[in-house]
C-alpha cells in the first residue's frame, strides 16, 4: 500500500498547489508532500533489503532492489528541490499565479518520474516516461522567454521523436513474449521468456528501445536536446531533469541489457559501451569549450549517462555494483550541482561563465559550494562519485576490457580539467568590478547543507543498509 500511496501524493499535491489561493499554501503542501514521498522511500528501500521486493499489486506495482534504489534517490531529490524552490521563486518570479503553476506543474513531474521504478507493467512504464516530457516541457519553459521557449519546444520535439522509435521497440518485445508462448509484460516475465523469444525480435527491439529512450537520456549523437533545457529551466527544476530524470530513464535501458543479452548475435554489453564511450568522450570535449555554467553541468551529465552505461555494457557482477553506485552518486551529486548553480545565479544574474569572477568574495557560501560541487563532479576524492567510478574502473580492469577502462579514464580526466579549469575563473578570477556581498535566501541555504551532506559523507562512509541496497540493485541489473 505505501507503493500506491508513493505515487498517490504528488497527485494530491499537484491539485491542492493548483487551486490554493496563494502560491505559499501550494510550496508548503509540495514540501510535504515531498518530504512524506522520502519518508516512503526510506521505509520502501528498508522493507525491500529484508525481503528482496515489494509489491503493490501483483504484475502492475512492484519495486527490487534496483527500484527501490531509484524511488530513494528521487524522492530525495525532490524534496531538495522542493525546499529549494520557495526562497528561489521569491528572488526570480514575481506573479503568485504561476508561482501555483509552477508547483502543480512541480509535482506532476516529479509523480511521472517516480512511477518509472515503481511500475512493472512494460507498456506503464513507455506512458510513463513520456509523461515525464509532458509534465516537465512546461517547467522548462517556465520564464516564458525566447530562449527557454525554445528550448521547451527542442525538448519536446527530439524526446517525442525519440519516444516514437522506442514504442516500435516496445511493440516487437511484446510481439516477441508473445511468439516465446506468452506470459506477463513486466520485467520479469521477459526474464523468464527471454530465451525463448527468437533472437531476430530481441535484438530489434532492444537496437530500437537504446536509440528512442537514448535520446531521452542524452546519450551521444541524440543529447542536443539536453544543455538548452538544462540551461534554461529554473535551477530547482534542474535537480530533478538532471539528477533523476535523466537516471529513471536510463534505468529502462539498463533493465534491458541483460535480457537482451540472452539473444544470439546480438552483443548487448557492445553497444550499451559504444553508446557509453562516444557520450563521455563527446562531452569531455564539448565541457572545454563550454560558455554557460549550467550548460557546463548539463554536458556532464551527459559524460555520467555515457559512464553508467558503459558500465554496464563490461557484463560483471562488479561492474553491475559500479552501475548502482554511479547512478546513485550521480543523483546526488548532480543535484548539489545545479542547485549551487542556482545560488550562482541569484548572486551574479547571469549563466554566463566569463561574466561570473571572484564569485568568493561575492558569496562564500556559493563560492565555497561551487568549488566543492566541482571537485564532487569531476571525481575528486573522497567525494562519492570518485568511489563509484574507481569501482567501474577496478571492474573492468579485472574483466580484461583494457581499451575501455583506458578511454573511460581518458575521457573522465579531460571532463574533470574543463570543469576545474571554468570553475577555478568562477570562484578565484578578478571581478571586472566591485560587488556587494549577496545573502542568500534561508531556504536556498537549508537545501544546500541537505544536499551537500550525502555528497561528502558517503565519500567516507557508506551505511551498511545503503551497501545492501547497493547489491540488491547490482543482482536486478544482472538477471
Amino acid at each position: 500500500m505505501i507503493l500506491i500511496a508513493a505515487l498517490a501524493l504528488p497527485l494530491i499535491a499537484a491539485g491542492i498547489s493548483f487551486i490554493a489561493p496563494k502560491h505559499s499554501i501550494a510550496s508548503s503542501v509540495t514540501l510535504v508532500s515531498a518530504c512524506a514521498l522520502f519518508g516512503i522511500s526510506v521505509s520502501a528501500a528498508l522493507s525491500v533489503t529484508s525481503a528482496g521486493e515489494l509489491t503493490a499489486i501483483s504484475g502492475w506495482i512492484s519495486i527490487d532492489g534496483l527500484g527501490a534504489l531509484m524511488f530513494l534517490l528521487i524522492s530525495f531529490v525532490g524534496t531538495i528541490g522542493a525546499i529549494f524552490s520557495i526562497g528561489y521563486l521569491e528572488r526570480t518570479e514575481v506573479k503568485s499565479n504561476r508561482a501555483r503553476q509552477y508547483y502543480a506543474n512541480y509535482n506532476l513531474f516529479l509523480f511521472s518520474i517516480l512511477s518509472v521504478p515503481l511500475f512493472a507493467e512494460l507498456s506503464m512504464v513507455w506512458i510513463v516516461v513520456e509523461l515525464t516530457t509532458l509534465f516537465s516541457v512546461f517547467l522548462v519553459g517556465y520564464t516564458a522567454d525566447r530562449r527557454a521557449l525554445e528550448a521547451a519546444w527542442k525538448y519536446a520535439a527530439l524526446t517525442l521523436m525519440g519516444a516514437a522509435i522506442a514504442l516500435l521497440g516496445f511493440l516487437i518485445l511484446f510481439w516477441g513474449l508473445n511468439t516465446a508462448g506468452g506470459g506477463a509484460y513486466t520485467w520479469e516475465g521477459l526474464r523468464n521468456a527471454a530465451p525463448h523469444i527468437p533472437p531476430a525480435l530481441l535484438g530489434t527491439s532492444f537496437l530500437l528501445i537504446l536509440v528512442g529512450f537514448g535520446t531521452k537520456v542524452g546519450l551521444v549523437p541524440l543529447h542536443t536536446w539536453l544543455p538548452d533545457a538544462h540551461s534554461q529551466a529554473p535551477s530547482p527544476v534542474c535537480l530533478l531533469l538532471s539528477g533523476v530524470e535523466t537516471s529513471a530513464v536510463l534505468y529502462v535501458i539498463l533493465r534491458m541489457i541483460p535480457i537482451a543479452s540472452q539473444a544470439n548475435g546480438l552483443n548487448a554489453g557492445t553497444w550499451a559501451q559504444v553508446f557509453g564511450l562516444l557520450s563521455v568522450g563527446v562531452a569531455a570535449f564539448l565541457i572545454l569549450q563550454v560558455r554557460d555554467y549550467k550548460r557546463l553541468f548539463a554536458f556532464s551529465t551527459v559524460e555520467h549517462m555515457g559512464i553508467i552505461i558503459t558500465a554496464m555494457g563490461i557484463g560483471s557482477a562488479g561492474a553491475a555494483y559500479g552501475t548502482a553506485y554511479q547512478l546513485m552518486a550521480h543523483a546526488l551529486t548532480k543535484s548539489l550541482s545545479f542547485l549551487v548553480a542556482g545560488l550562482v545565479l541569484l548572486s551574479f544574474a547571469t549563466r554566463n561563465i566569463k561574466d561570473v569572477r571572484g564569485l568568493i568574495r561575492v558569496s562564500p557560501l556559493a563560492g565555497g559550494s561551487l568549488l566543492i560541487a566541482g571537485l564532487a563532479i569531476g571525481g575528486a576524492p573522497p567525494f562519492v562519485v570518485f568511489l563509484s567510478e574507481f569501482s567501474i574502473f577496478r571492474a573492468g580492469i579485472v574483466a580484461g576490457d583494457y581499451v575501455v577502462v583506458g578511454l573511460l579514464a581518458l575521457f573522465v580526466g579531460i571532463a574533470f580539467f574543463g570543469i576545474m579549469w571554468h570553475i577555478g575563473q568562477m570562484v578565484f578570477g578578478e571581478p571586472k568590478e566591485e560587488m556587494e556581498r549577496v545573502t542568500l535566501p534561508l531556504s536556498s541555504r537549508i537545501a544546500l547543507v541537505l544536499a551537500g551532506i550525502p555528497v561528502l559523507l558517503l565519500g567516507v562512509y557508506l551505511p551498511e543498509p545503503l551497501h545492501k541496497l547497493l547489491h540488491l540493485a547490482a543482482v536486478a541489473l544482472t538477471r
